[in-house]
């Protein structure tokens, strides 16, 4: 039923079938409607930045924005589970069509803008959910707020969920919206990542709850940017980094009647060049701090490849819209 019914959304316009297939997740997470997707995977725990996780394969930020289905991811096995990005306000996102299906590259181009319902909608959420387990938030900057002033919605943000949280992640590399990766170099990223840092052995200190803190960082680096960011995380000693966002890159679906299109890529294509950079990163980072892949991981091969190349954790999020659940149950045994 599931594998039907996924057939026929993706035969349909992109973003509405994700609004239903939201709406549908949203009302029978918490009832016996669960059953078309839930299933048991057997664990295999992982210990990561002091938390343990059932398995190591989760679902990425982007796909529950708000944290209206928490409960229903839980029930299809994941090993923990991200949702956001959040802001501090409720925003409409950029105007529409913003997102495209490119099915012969199974990938998936965005330029949504982190619309979302704010911070304090999703914290509502997630105290009505009943899920028990690893839970991430993420967090970024409304479109309005200057770049400069970037670092007063991150703390907003992060005052909000910090109580909520499991762990909790800087969204820095959207391309959806405009300066935000500015935030990824110099100065800029240091005085984020410090002021953030700073924030949060306060509120440790204050709830007495460790939430580590894990960056989310772009596939479009050369080395350099990728060993300076390195520095950078290691300096303000953060907890985890992700990597990788969505790619600017449309070399990888050229010819595409698509791919001229502004926004994010993501899919299957994104897996080598997100592996790149997790296989430098690691070495940069002198695997000190570890490394969340995510992108174009669509089979086990792909997960067994990243984990060599040093990622801790994989997440899923447009091969999981391809493929569903069992998505999930493939890669667990690729660990």
């Amino acid at each position: 039923m599931y594998s039907i019914i996924q057939k026929l959304l993706l035969n349909c316009d992109p973003e509405w079938s994700h609004d239903v297939s939201i709406s549908f997740l949203k009302s029978s997470g918490k009832n016996a409607l669960s059953a078309l997707y839930s299933q048991d995977i057997p664990e295999k725990p992982v210990t990561c930045f002091g938390i343990e996780f059932k398995n190591p394969i989760g679902l990425a930020a982007g796909l529950d924005k708000n944290g209206e289905c928490i409960d229903a991811f839980g029930k299809m096995g994941f090993g923990f589970v991200e949702v956001g990005t959040v802001t501090p306000k409720a925003q409409p996102g950029n105007e529409k069509p913003r997102l495209f299906r490119l099915p012969e590259f199974d990938a998936i181009i965005n330029r949504m803008g982190f619309n979302n319902k704010g911070v304090d909608y999703l914290v509502k959420q997630v105290e009505a959910s009943n899920y028990q387990g690893v839970l991430g938030i993420n967090i970024g900057k409304n479109k309005a707020t200057a770049e400069e002033n970037a670092l007063d919605d991150y703390l907003h943000c992060l005052k909000k969920v910090h109580a909520h949280a499991t762990y909790v992640t800087i969204n820095i590399s959207s391309p959806n919206t405009p300066g935000l990766r500015n935030l990824q170099y110099g100065e800029a990223l240091t005085r984020l990542l410090g002021g953030l840092k700073n924030e949060v052995e306060n509120l440790n200190t204050k709830h007495q709850k460790r939430v580590p803190l894990l960056v989310k960082i772009a596939p479009d680096l050369d080395q350099i940017a990728i060993e300076q960011i390195a520095r950078t995380l290691l300096d303000t000693q953060m907890d985890g980094v992700i990597a990788t966002n969505t790619t600017l890159d449309r070399t990888l679906v050229a010819g595409h009647k698509h791919a001229e299109e502004a926004g994010g890529l993501s899919g299957r294509v994104l897996c080598q060049k997100s592996l790149d950079v997790t296989k430098a990163l690691n070495v940069a980072l002198e695997s000190k701090i570890p490394i969340v892949g995510v992108g174009g991981i669509s089979s086990k091969e792909d997960a067994k490849a990243r984990f060599e190349a040093g990622a801790s954790l994989l997440q899923v999020y447009s091969s999981f819209i391809y493929q569903g659940p069992k998505l999930i149950k493939a890669l667990v045994d690729a660990y």
